[in-house]
């Protein structure tokens, strides 16, 4: 399909955009790489009078590891988190999931920060930087703010950020131990059916850490604190992964579409994070 008529702008400063959304309003949308927004205008399922596209602001790209904190701008592309090796050095969780999105075309385009943004649920990187207790910069009018990844989402496709603001950037510390980013879809290219990232920090034989988040099994991703509670201060033994399952299992709430009934959803669930939580624990 065609997207209604809109207008395109192309600011090359943060000021300019802020400007921009500061006169149009609910009737204006930032576009990073445009790999959710496009499709959803092209459907009519989203009308954007006023697109401004962000791919001439300067300063939205850079990643940088010190002091034990990465920050990565919005407008890093998926292909840029796969490829950047002091980035799969520090946090390869990261490089992990990127290869799993989508295919090669989409990675090249597609932001992290389009993705954490724009709200969907059945996009990867939002349940991963609530794992990671990731940091979100957003600047608007009154300024710089940070809100966290974990309190960011408030429905499918309603967020803490406000109209007037864009989010430029991510930040987390690096994550120690081991970890996974399991996924289950239908085929290359599509939402996941069930996905879990995992976080699990480990001193001798015990778990002294552990995050949890599942994606697209409710309106917002899921991190769940009673499963990464199962899991510490244990052997990760199968006692403890069924627990800890059963506690991610109670923290979600799928809906029936064309990749299965709930049954299935939940039951596909448990199987990718029973599997995400052996290979982190083995990578520990």
């Amino acid at each position: 399909m065609i997207p209604a008529p809109f207008d395109y702008y192309r600011p090359t400063d943060i000021a300019g955009v802020i400007a921009l959304l500061e006169k149009h309003g609910d009737d204006a949308r930032v576009m990073a790489g445009g790999h959710s927004l496009i499709p959803m205008m092209k459907l009519r399922m989203a009308e954007v009078p006023h697109l401004i596209d962000l791919q001439d602001v300067a300063g939205l790209d850079g990643i940088s590891i010190e002091g034990g904190t990465i920050r990565i701008g919005a407008m890093a592309t998926q292909a840029d988190l796969i490829d950047h090796a002091g980035l799969a050095e520090a946090a390869p969780i990261l490089r992990e999931a990127a290869l799993q999105i989508a295919d090669p075309q989409v990675r090249y385009m597609g932001t992290l920060g389009g993705n954490v943004a724009n709200g969907d649920p059945g996009n990867d990187m939002p349940g991963l930087m609530q794992c990671l207790d990731a940091q979100f910069t957003l600047v608007g009018p009154d300024g710089e703010r940070s809100v966290a990844a974990r309190d960011f989402y408030e429905a499918a496709y309603m967020t803490e950020r406000a109209d007037e603001e864009v989010l430029t950037s991510v930040s987390f510390a690096a994550p120690a131990g081991g970890y996974a980013y399991e996924k289950q879809k239908r085929k290359i290219g599509d939402y996941a059916t069930a996905a879990a990232a995992v976080q699990l920090g480990k001193d001798g034989a015990q778990c002294t850490a552990a995050s949890i988040a599942m994606t697209n099994l409710s309106d917002v991703p899921v991190w769940s604190q009673a499963a990464g509670a199962a899991l510490q201060s244990t052997s990760v033994d199968e006692t403890a992964i069924k627990a800890a399952v059963e506690a991610a299992l109670a923290d979600i709430d799928p809906t029936e579409d064309n990749r299965g009934p709930v049954a299935f959803k939940r039951h596909v669930a448990g199987v990718i994070l029973t599997r995400a939580i052996q290979s982190a624990w083995a990578r520990a």
